[in-house]
């Protein structure tokens, strides 16, 4: 029997679950522990923000897994970038089509956007399962390294 998965935009009454999910993948990908206030605020405001939007897939009502979209104006291409952020599907959905109803979900919102010129993601080197996912998707790896200098409060 296939699931049935459904897509909706995040609330403030999915922000526990958020903050779990933030926290559970930050773990896994990169062994780190995030700061739960911080994290709560910082998904509080995502959740209030326009360039910011959550998007959950829930099974019988119940959060599977998550994604966020953020902008980012590209110059070259005269238009946005939607970059994929947070992507996590808890363990005991994996490999259920949580991810391909989150993904296609956020292509079709694109797609109906003339000014989205394209979607983005990073991904920890070594995470070997999500390149193959997205990959599977129809996404390239871009040849980018990001660089990152941290902390400017």
């Amino acid at each position: 029997m296939e699931l049935e998965i459904k897509v909706r935009e995040a609330h403030e009454g999915d922000l526990a679950i958020l903050v779990l999910n933030n926290q559970a993948l930050a773990i896994e990908t990169e062994d780190l522990q995030l700061n739960k206030v911080v994290l709560k605020k910082g998904i509080e405001q995502a959740l209030k923000r326009k360039e910011c939007h959550y998007f959950v897939a829930t099974i019988e009502g119940e959060v599977a897994g998550q994604t966020m979209i953020t902008y980012e104006w590209s110059d070259w291409r005269n238009g946005i970038i939607w970059w994929m952020q947070s992507v996590y599907v808890l363990p005991d959905f994996r490999k259920q089509g949580v991810f391909r109803e989150l993904f296609s979900h956020i292509e079709i919102r694109a797609r109906g956007h003339k000014e989205v010129k394209a979607l983005r993601l990073y991904v920890m080197q070594n995470n070997n399962a999500g390149k193959r996912t997205y990959q599977s998707m129809g996404m390239n790896n871009s040849g980018y390294i990001v660089y990152e200098k941290e902390e400017f409060s």
